[in-house]
């Protein structure tokens, strides 16, 4: 890297020889010349790393949007998983994201997403929509519908609660909440 910037760092030295003799001198000094060229070569990688991932990453994603959009299954499918991961990037009003449900059955608990809450439209009650993640494949899952009095909050991060899923619950906080309290 420090040959890359050699002739500009000679360039501006000639150009300092005649007004600034110290500086030029300490542009010359190999330790100088080695900080300025990793400083320069970090500012350029962090320059085209930030470029990269605002206009080619966006246009390359773009580009990859489309073409699934042009395959019939495909389409639905991935189109599916991207609504559940923008849905799962929010957090519900007043409610951890990260809960655990009776589920198969009121005694055994099951970790959910919370993705929406809504209400019933008889009575009012308030209703969440959790999405049950399967293990070792979290795209597939099921969607309850749980009255939110039932869910089990939880103080997981959807970090925790992922890597829980996806390691079939053999990497988990020490202690979880099981019952409703």
């Amino acid at each position: 890297m420090l040959l890359l910037w050699k002739p500009g760092v000679l360039a501006v030295t000639d150009t300092l020889q005649q007004s600034q003799p110290e500086i030029a001198s300490l542009l010359l000094a190999g330790w100088f010349q080695t900080i300025l060229a990793s400083i320069l070569t970090i500012i350029v990688l962090y320059t085209l790393g930030w470029a990269a991932t605002r206009v080619i990453g966006k246009r390359i994603l773009g580009l990859f949007d489309k073409i699934i959009n042009k395959i019939p299954v495909a389409q639905s499918i991935y189109g599916s998983v991207k609504k559940l991961i923008a849905a799962l990037g929010q957090k519900p009003d007043s409610l951890n994201r990260v809960v655990l449900i009776g589920f198969p059955t009121a005694e055994m608990k099951t970790v959910g997403f919370v993705t929406r809450i809504f209400n019933d439209s008889n009575d009012g009650t308030e209703l969440a929509a959790v999405y049950v993640p399967t293990t070792p494949n979290p795209t597939s899952g099921y969607m309850e519908i749980v009255p939110t009095d039932k869910l089990i909050a939880t103080n997981w991060t959807m970090d925790e609660a992922m890597t829980f899923v996806l390691t079939a619950g053999s990497v988990a906080p020490d202690n979880i909440s099981f019952t409703n309290k």
